[in-house]
């Protein structure tokens, strides 16, 4: 049985830190392995992308675009993700769903800005749906279905008025 002041750990699994700059014998002394004079011989360099004065190339590329900066992001939800949660015993058909029921039965992580429902499978059951916002295929599977979509988004006309 190995005692505490008996522990070690297994030869050749550790490695000294290598003392730079202790001297000529030592491999590395005088330069410390950082070559000759320059700007990166210092410390506190930190030339990331700089190309001498040239206009580097981040700014050289072309710009495309426009990113909205509070853009909206939505949780989007299949419909054949809920039919299989309904399949499963995880979502009630006979209650109304919305992004509360479809957190609870695992079928989303969380709502983000709100939840987006897109229409991909065939339902079988009548559903009845709250979300943010719902895709015409998604809406018309549903309504075919014999169930009903109710969204809390605002038409764009609505929006402007």
């Amino acid at each position: 049985m190995t005692k505490l002041n008996e522990l070690a750990p297994r030869p050749g699994s550790t490695k000294n830190r290598m003392r730079v700059g202790r001297g000529p014998g030592s491999g590395k002394g005088k330069t410390a392995g950082r070559g000759v004079k320059g700007q990166k011989a210092r410390s506190g360099v930190a030339i990331n992308g700089f190309e001498g004065g040239q206009m580097p190339l981040h700014m050289r590329m072309p710009k495309r675009g426009f990113n909205k900066p509070n853009a909206k992001e939505y949780a989007e939800v299949n419909l054949w993700r809920i039919e299989q949660a309904i399949e499963a015993g995880k979502l009630d058909a006979k209650k109304p769903i919305d992004t509360a029921a479809l957190i609870a039965s695992g079928v989303l992580r969380r709502a983000k800005d709100g939840v987006k429902l897109l229409g991909t499978a065939e339902l079988k059951a009548k559903l009845e749906i709250s979300v943010y916002h719902a895709s015409a295929s998604a809406k018309a599977a549903v309504e075919k279905a014999g169930g009903s979509v109710t969204t809390s988004r605002k038409a764009p006309a609505e929006a402007e008025a």
